[in-house]
C-alpha cells in the first residue's frame, strides 16, 4: 500500500499538467499564448497586491517584536482561568487573525512543546482550523480588487474568528477532556 501512494505521489502532478495539455491540444488552444498570457496577469496581480502584502507583514513584525501579544496574554490570564482555558493557547488566539504562517509556526511549537495528542495540541490544531487569517484576507484579497471599505468586513470576520476560538474550546472539551 505505502509503494501505491508513493507512485500515485510521484505521478499525479504530471499526470495533471498532461491532461491540461491534452485537453488544451484537444480543444485547439494555443496553449504557450493562454499561458503567457496568465504569467503576465499573475505578474500584475502580484504588483498590485504588494503593498498591502508589505504593510501587513511590517504590522505582525511589530506587534511580535513590541511584545504586544504578550500584553494580551497578561490582560486576558483571568478570563482564562475563569474559562479554564490553557494559557498556552492564547498567543494563537491573537496570532491567527494576524498571520497563517505565523499562527502555524506557533501551533508547531506547541505540538513539538506538549505533543500532539495532549489537550493542548488537539485545541491548537483545533483552533488554527476553524479560524481565519482576517486581517492578511482583508489586507491582501480586498486590496487586491480595490475595495476599500471593509469596516463591516472586519467586524464579522472577527466575530467569527471569536466564535471560532470558542467552539474549539468547547468541542475539544467535550471531545477531549
Amino acid at each position: 500500500m505505502p509503494e501505491l501512494v508513493s507512485i500515485i505521489s510521484a505521478w499525479s502532478i504530471p499526470l495533471i499538467i498532461f491532461i491540461i495539455l491534452f485537453y488544451g491540444f484537444f480543444k485547439k488552444v494555443n496553449i504557450y499564448e493562454t499561458f503567457t498570457e496568465g504569467a503576465r496577469e499573475g505578474i500584475s496581480t502580484t504588483l498590485s497586491i504588494f503593498p498591502y502584502l508589505l504593510a501587513m507583514i511590517i504590522a505582525i513584525k511589530l506587534i511580535q517584536v513590541s511584545g504586544l501579544i504578550d500584553l494580551l496574554v497578561n490582560l486576558f490570564k483571568p478570563i482564562s482561568k475563569i474559562l479554564n482555558i490553557p494559557q498556552e493557547v492564547f498567543p494563537l488566539m491573537f496570532l491567527r487573525p494576524l498571520s497563517g504562517s505565523g499562527s502555524l509556526s506557533y501551533t508547531a511549537f506547541l505540538l513539538q512543546e506538549y505533543g500532539p495528542d495532549s489537550f493542548i495540541g488537539k485545541l491548537a490544531s483545533t483552533i488554527q482550523g476553524s479560524t481565519e487569517t482576517t486581517f492578511y484576507v482583508l489586507a491582501v484579497y480586498f486590496g487586491a480588487v480595490g475595495i476599500k471599505k471593509y469596516r463591516y468586513s472586519l467586524l464579522v470576520g472577527l466575530l467569527t474568528d471569536i466564535v471560532g476560538f470558542m467552539a474549539a474550546i468547547f468541542i475539544c472539551r467535550l471531545l477531549f477532556l
